[in-house]
This record gives C-alpha cells, structure tokens and sequence, in this order.
C-alpha cells in the first residue's frame, strides 16, 4: 500500500447473501461486485455481507478475494440510510451520503480505485469512451436495464431451474447474443471501416468472407499479425498488447472515396464494442454460470451462442481477469471448437413495445385534430386555481447556501427558479406534518431538498439523483447550513424502498416524471411534480402512453405522441399562437397523467405556476391520496 492515497471518508461497501452454490455466491449482484473489487485490486472498502435470510452456514473459502475483509451483519444492523435502498450499496461515514444499485456502485469502485492509485488508468478505461459505460438508468437505456437487471435476474431464474432435465434457455441470453452480432458503433467509426476496407482488399478477401472469418475469431494468443481482423487490433492496442493499426499512411482514394454505405460494418470484440469495458465485468460472472451449466446438461445448445463463446474466451485473455476469477471461485471452461453458423434469431427480441411507433417522423395534422378529438369526449384544458399565487419566501433573509444563487447560474436564472421554488415549497408545507418524510426526486444540486430542509427542520428529507457531482454540490450547500434532517442518495430511483410522505420533484424529464408519481402511489404518498422534456415521453418497459382509461379510449399511442411532441414548443422565443397551442398540450398530457392517478384513489390537480413566466415548463401535478 506504500505511495497509494488513503481515502479521506471512511467507505463501508453492502452485499447481499442469500445463498451459495458452486462456487457463486448469490445474487448475482453480490458475485459481480467482488470479482470487480478483486479485478481492481480494491482493499478501499470495507465490505458487509447483509444475510437475506437466516442462515448457519455461510463457508466464504475460495468465493471471496484473499485480501477482502468481509463481516456478516444482519439488515436491523445497516445504517438507516442504507435500510431504504437496494443492496449493493456504499455508505460514507457520518451516514448521509449513499451510493445504491449495482451500476452506480461498480462505477464507484472504479472510480476510487483509480483515485487511490493512478497509476492504473486501465481501470478507469473500464467506464469506456466519455466515461458514460452503464451510466445511463435502465428506464431509459435497454443496454443498462439488459447488464444490471434483466441478464444476472434471468441467470439466477435458470440456474435455479438447472436442477430440472432441460432448463428453459433465458431469452435475455439470446438477445445478448443477437447483440454481439449487430455492427459495432464507435466515435471513430468511419475511419476505422475504412481501414477495414483496406485490410479486407489487401487481404482479397470480400465482405462475406471475411464475416464468416470474425465469427470463427479465435483467442487473441492463437492469432498472427497477419490473419488477426482490424477489431481485435484496435481492441488489444488499447492495452498495449499489439501495436495500434498503421493510421499514418494517406489511404489509396478507391479506399478514401468509397461510399460510408460500402464501407465493411465493425464487428463486436468486447460486450460493448471493441473495448474491454465495465459491463464485460458484470456480465462474465453471470455468462459463466450459464455456461457451466450449458456444458453439462445441454451441451448440443452450445452451438447456438458462437459469439457468446468467442467472447467468454476472448475475456480470460485479458490481464488480471484469470486471477480475478480465480481469487473468486470461477474456473474458466475450455469450451469445444464450435461451429461458425449464426443461427438466425428474432430481431425484435431487445425491442421495447411501442418505442419504434415513436420514432415514426410522418405525423400529420398537427395537434388541433388531435384536441379536436378530446374535445369531443369532454376532455379539454382546464387548470386548477393556484391555492396561492403571491406567496413568495423571504428569500432575503434565508442563508446564503439556501438559495439557488449559491449555484452557478445568472441573476435571471436564479430569480426564475427562486420562483418555481416559491410554488412547490408553498404546496409542500402546506401539507407537511411533523415527522413526515420528503423525498426529493431528480433532485440534481439539491435547490428544492436543501430548502425544503431547512423550512422543515422536523422532517427528513432525501436527495435522490443519479449524477454523482450534483449530489455532491447539494452535500456541500448542506453541510455549509448544518442541516442534519438530510440525506443524500446517488441511485437510480427505483432502488429507492424506503416509506415516505410526500416525494417531489422539479423537471423531471421525460418518463422520469411518470417514474416519481408511480413510486409516490405504489408508497400511498402525495406528490407535487413538475413536469419537463415532454418531447422524451415514450412507451417504456413500465409505461405505456396515453397512461388513463379515459385517455386510452379515445387516442391512440401516436396521437398522445403528437401532444407530447408539441408540448415541448413553449420556448419565450416561440410566436405567442405557438406558445398558446404548446401550453394547452402540455396540459392535456398532464391531465392524462391526473387522470390515470386518479383512476387508482388520488385527488389530483393540475395547476399553472405562478408566474408563468418563471420557466416555460410551468405545470405542476398535485396528487394526495384519498
């Protein structure tokens, strides 16, 4: 540990234990966070493995790396922060800042591994092109939602099936499989087909040929510098294992003119692309489980994953990964040389119902047809009366760290959300009570928490915000107040499972909004949301739009799309007419939203923010349950 820095926080890193078999610790989520922690060689945390259920045997030898500490402690024993979160999760001392789900926690890891050493940038390339590998939340990223939740929940489901003669094969697995055969999309995508244009006609070889050559791609020691393809060049330059392609050479200009529609697609080396990445870290725990038990009960489906395979020989190649697993009970399979026919598989499987229809640009009409329509069934704009449109904070005599002014904004911006805060602090207290729990959602810096915590000193409030750096700025606006009935939650919100009494929420974009109003009436708690980014909307894995019986009877999904479309043209800059047709758009999406929350025991409104003018997304759900 000599010239390494010691983390300034003392950090306590939350594993779930259910179960042990074969050398797999369960959930997957647990088996995936050591094999990181052992890959990065990380002794930062101290690790607790949280027991799911009673259990007197618990043998850790051979799953758990020699160097990692690991105490057993029970749920009653977390700290109350991490008792409303998912497990994995990492808490710092004094227990008001933590980080939950799987993804934001491997991030993590990362992240103070290469803090604690930077020496080892090849663990920060694990976070990928812009450092945005797995950073996007599963609602919104089928890449993400595939890695962190739906392939390690589909592997547990299978090997707990694997005790029966033939085990369902997950349809998660096949869709991964699908994915490794689609072209590779990367920031310097042109220049690399071409390269691969050149390589290929060096070579005589056509695109045909040469597709069926990637799909035979044997492990990186088996090939020369002359057969191996372009893609597993760039992929094994990264780590200063092969000399990077030759790029200097001007290319000839049949090479340099060809169409980009010509040009050879890239083919996947790693899960990403041709980067070694974090979700290859998350996914070789799980994709080894599934083959261990592929080879020894249906090994005739083997032939049905050639890249799967391709990629899980690949992996062991890479540096560290074989003492990793080792460290953590993966012996590696020597898999038989297989077949190179790709079997043909449904090319829908990754798609999200109803996503496709959103992207279809032909709308016509406008959204007057659409309005007329709603009009018809009686379903037209209509606003509730603000409860109180001049109250105003005395934001002259709050602290300084209160007001949005502490964060790096112009004058005109702060007094603008000064104003949008003044709307829902105004509803938020009127319906606090002593005790209550606040949570604020989307919370980014923290200007509606950090008020409503001050305001509120008898109730808890909590921050929940994906961003790390947003949540950290709020911490320090907080700690600068002394504010001590705050917590601050890096997580996706869904990984949020605490009871709590009122959740907010200031643009929150897109389905982000429809996210916060289902986790409110799923915990029977009021809402106050205001709405942004309508244009985002879409039908998700949990949603499906128009969201209302009422709704649904009378528009299709593309005619609410068009609404949505539209509710996005309210920009000062816009002619008034625009702004006025945006407006009542923006209303009637909302009204589907009241309506469905209604439909399920809620009295809700839907109110204009006073002033108008203080952001032109300016509405405001307010539901409190019956």
């Amino acid at each position: 540990m000599k010239g390494i820095k010691k983390s300034l926080t003392e950090e306590y890193l939350y594993l779930d234990f259910s179960h042990q078999m074969e050398g797999c610790i369960f959930p997957l989520h647990t088996s995936v966070t050591l094999f990181l922690l052992s890959y990065c060689d990380c002794k930062i945390f101290k690790v607790g493995l949280v027991l799911t259920k009673e259990s007197t045997d618990i043998s850790l030898k051979n799953v758990v790396p020699q160097d990692v500490e690991i105490q057993i402690v029970s749920k009653q024993e977390l700290p109350a922060i991490v008792q409303n979160c998912c497990l994995p999760a990492v808490v710092e001392k004094p227990d008001n800042f933590c980080r939950a789900g799987l993804a934001v926690v491997l991030r993590h890891i990362i992240q103070k591994s290469y803090e604690a050493d930077p020496s080892k940038k090849e663990i920060l390339e694990l976070l990928g092109f812009k450092k945005t590998c797995l950073k996007a939340c599963a609602e919104v990223s089928q890449w993400t939602r595939l890695c962190e939740l739906t392939i390690p929940l589909a592997i547990e489901n299978f090997l707990k099936e694997s005790s029966d003669q033939h085990p369902t094969i997950p349809a998660e697995i096949l869709q991964l499989e699908r994915k490794l055969s689609e072209p590779v999309r990367v920031h310097n995508d042109d220049k690399l087909r071409r390269q691969k244009l050149k390589q290929q006609k060096a070579a005589g070889v056509g695109p045909a040929h040469a597709k069926s050559k990637v799909l035979r791609q044997e492990t990186s020691e088996e090939l020369d510098s002359s057969s191996k393809s372009l893609e597993l060049q760039v992929a094994f330059s990264k780590l200063a294992v092969y000399e990077e392609p030759a790029t200097t050479n001007r290319e000839p200009s049949h090479i340099r003119k060809a169409k980009v529609s010509d040009l050879p697609p890239l083919e996947h080396v790693f899960a990403e692309g041709l980067y070694f990445t974090l979700a290859d870290i998350v996914l070789l725990p799980c994709i080894h489980h599934f083959l261990a038990i592929i080879c020894k009960k249906l090994s005739e489906k083997l032939i049905e994953f050639p890249l799967l395979a391709a990629w899980y020989q690949r992996i062991q190649e890479m540096p560290r990964v074989k003492t990793a697993a080792s460290q953590c009970g993966i012996q590696f399979l020597h898999l038989p040389e297989l077949l190179t026919t790709l079997k043909e598989q449904d090319a829908n499987l990754s798609e999200v119902p109803g996503v496709e229809e959103q992207n279809d640009a032909s709308f016509l009409g406008g959204p007057r047809p659409t309005m007329t329509k709603l009009m018809e069934k009686g379903i037209e704009v209509m606003f509730s009366p603000h409860p109180c449109p001049t109250w105003t904070l005395d934001w002259n005599s709050l602290p300084a760290a209160v007001s949005p002014k502490e964060g790096k904004m112009s004058s005109d911006r702060a007094l603008r959300k000064q104003q949008q805060l003044n709307n829902l602090v105004y509803v938020v207290t009127s319906q606090a009570k002593p005790g209550d729990r606040i949570v604020d959602f989307c919370s980014g810096g923290g200007h509606v928490g950090i008020v409503l915590a001050h305001m509120l000193p008898s109730c808890q409030v909590t921050l929940i915000e994906n961003k790390e750096l947003s949540l950290i700025r709020a911490k320090k606006r907080s700690d600068e107040l002394g504010l001590s009935n705050i917590w601050f939650i890096q997580a996706n919100m869904e990984y949020f499972t605490g009871m709590f009494n009122i959740g907010v929420a200031l643009h929150a974009c897109g389905v982000a909004t429809d996210m916060v109003i289902e986790h409110c009436i799923k915990t029977r708690a009021a809402f106050v949301t205001c709405p942004c980014c309508y244009g985002f909307i879409q039908n998700t894995s949990k949603f499906n739009f128009p969201k209302s019986e009422q709704f649904k009877k009378t528009l299709s999904y593309k005619e609410h799309m068009i609404l949505c479309r539209f509710a996005d043209q309210t920009a000062v800059q816009l002619p008034a007419q625009r702004r006025l047709i945006g407006k009542q758009c923006m209303c009637l999406v909302d009204l589907d939203r009241a309506r469905a929350a209604e439909e399920r025991g809620y009295s809700v409104q839907v109110i204009s923010m006073e002033p108008e003018s203080c952001s032109p997304k300016n509405n405001m759900i307010v539901g409190v349950p019956i």
